[in-house]
């Protein structure tokens, strides 16, 4: 069986760490180079840092933070958010991460993904794929943190960007977003059944619910968190001296959490897989 990769996913505005539900409603939860450093030093096997406000702006603004955090951490990191060029794609390589992820460019210039892949590297480009479920029962690609609706179809959209050369895809489902409901295994497994790349989950993980389950049934590569990670680790670094920054922290300071969600590590999250004879780096 394919070893596992656990991927947090750290979804940022500005300078500060954020999170929502349904990729809305966001919550600043503190400094991502911190959290960042804490799920290197605590097994992550990649990182992924979305500029979730990349879109009002047509740039990714993640420049220092990449650069801040590549200098300490060594798993590759994927960046998204407001790529729209090659040239955008070399900055943020430049600054220090090793993978881009399209999602709007993409939608509007397929061509853009098979111009991307030739010039860096197939390997170098994940297309990000914001699903959300139609009443027909069919799944939908959004764009702009799942607010913009782009007309095509989900499964023939995930098909042809890996035509045109994307060497991963990231799916997320906006309607498992920071739910804590587990993760949406029908449409992961549909999605892994139409391309021979890896897959990354994300959206609704969480340990105690279907992540077995989920592994077995969609046979994806990778499990993108968030939520499920992020309260845990607040907890711990906010007893760290300058471990939590910037912003309204008081959802977080009052105790409040996302009744659903059952925080965890990525120690836990790694015991459990070895645990169901499912291969992960420990």
């Amino acid at each position: 069986m394919k070893t596992i990769r656990i991927i947090p996913r750290l979804d940022i505005k500005g300078p500060n760490l954020v999170k929502g539900i349904h990729l809305e409603g966001l919550r600043v939860l503190g400094s991502p180079e911190i959290l960042a450093q804490y799920y290197y030093e605590n097994g992550a096997d990649e990182i992924i840092f979305q500029d979730v406000v990349a879109s009002l702006f047509d740039r990714n603004s993640l420049h220092e933070i990449i650069s801040r955090t590549a200098k300490n951490i060594f798993i590759p990191i994927t960046v998204g958010g407001g790529i729209r060029s090659i040239e955008d794609i070399q900055d943020v390589l430049r600054a220090g991460a090793d993978k881009v992820s399209l999602n709007t460019a993409a939608v509007r210039n397929p061509s853009f993904i098979q111009e991307a892949a030739t010039t860096f590297g197939s390997s170098t480009i994940v297309v990000a794929i914001e699903a959300i479920k139609n009443e027909d029962g069919n799944y939908y690609a959004f764009v702009d943190n799942g607010r913009e609706e782009t007309g095509l179809e989900v499964l023939s959209w995930a098909k042809k960007v890996t035509d045109l050369g994307a060497g991963e895809i990231l799916i997320t489902s906006v309607d498992r977003d920071g739910t804590g409901e587990g993760f949406d295994y029908e449409l992961l497994s549909a999605v892994k059944n139409q391309v021979n790349v890896p897959v990354i989950a994300h959206g609704g993980g969480n340990k105690s619910m279907n992540l077995i389950e989920t592994i077995h049934k969609s046979n994806v590569e990778a499990l993108a968190f968030a939520s499920f990670l992020h309260y845990d680790a607040y907890n711990l670094i906010q007893q760290i001296p300058n471990g939590v920054e910037h912003g309204n922290r008081s959802f977080l300071e009052q105790n409040q959490s996302f009744k659903k969600i059952e925080s965890g590590n990525i120690s836990e999250l790694k015991n459990l897989l070895l645990n169901n004879n499912i291969p992960c780096r420990s």
